[in-house]
C-alpha cells in the first residue's frame, strides 16, 4: 500500500469565474501542470484527495457550479473529496480519516496564504512529510504566495517546496 496521498485544496470553479471576486487570474498552466500530476500520481498509487469548500453564500453554496471541482482538472471514480466549511480541511471533515495510513503529503491548492497553509500546517502538526508544489499554488498575489511558503520553510525546515518538475524528477 503506497503511504502517499496527493492533496488538491479548493481547485474549484470560482477561482476561475471572471466575474466572481474569488477570481484568482489565469490558471491555465496550473490546471495542466495539476493534470499531469494527477496521472502522475494515478500512476504511483497515491491516494488523491480534493478539497472542496462550502459555505451558504452564493458562490460557495453546495447546489452552484462555482462550488465544483474546477471543470478542466481530470478527476476519477477514486478520487476522495473532502467537503468543508472553514479555512482548516481538518475542522469538522473527515481528512484525518482519509489521511490515517499516509506518511507523505503532496500539496497543491488555491489559497497559498489560507487554506493550503492551513492544511500545511494541520499535516506537519500530524507529523507528515509534506511536499508543497509552489508552481501548483497560487494566492491573491505574488507576494502573498511567496511569503507564505516562505514562512512555511523558516518555521517548519522540514517540509520541502518544489516546483513540479524538481518533484518529477
Amino acid at each position: 500500500m503506497n503511504k502517499t496521498a496527493l492533496v488538491l485544496i479548493d481547485f474549484q470553479n470560482v477561482r476561475t469565474d471572471e466575474k466572481s471576486p474569488y477570481y484568482v487570474w489565469d490558471i491555465s498552466d496550473i490546471i495542466a501542470k495539476v493534470n499531469y500530476l494527477k496521472d502522475y500520481a494515478q500512476k504511483m498509487w497515491y491516494k488523491t484527495i480534493f478539497t472542496r469548500h462550502l459555505e451558504s453564500n452564493w458562490d460557495f453554496s453546495q447546489h452552484e457550479q462555482n462550488s465544483e471541482i474546477i471543470t478542466e482538472i481530470s478527476k476519477n471514480e477514486n478520487d476522495i473529496i473532502v467537503k468543508k466549511n472553514k479555512i482548516n480541511p481538518f475542522y469538522k471533515t473527515d481528512m484525518d480519516e482519509q489521511l490515517k495510513w499516509i506518511e507523505n503529503v503532496v500539496v497543491c491548492g488555491i489559497l497559498t496564504n489560507l487554506c493550503v497553509r492551513s492544511f500545511v500546517e494541520g499535516a506537519y502538526d500530524r507529523e507528515m512529510n509534506i511536499v508543497i508544489l509552489k508552481d501548483c499554488c497560487k494566492a491573491f498575489d505574488k507576494k502573498s504566495h511567496e511569503f507564505t511558503l516562505e514562512d512555511l520553510k523558516k518555521t517548519r525546515e522540514e517540509i520541502d517546496i518544489l516546483d513540479l518538475q524538481w518533484f518529477l524528477e
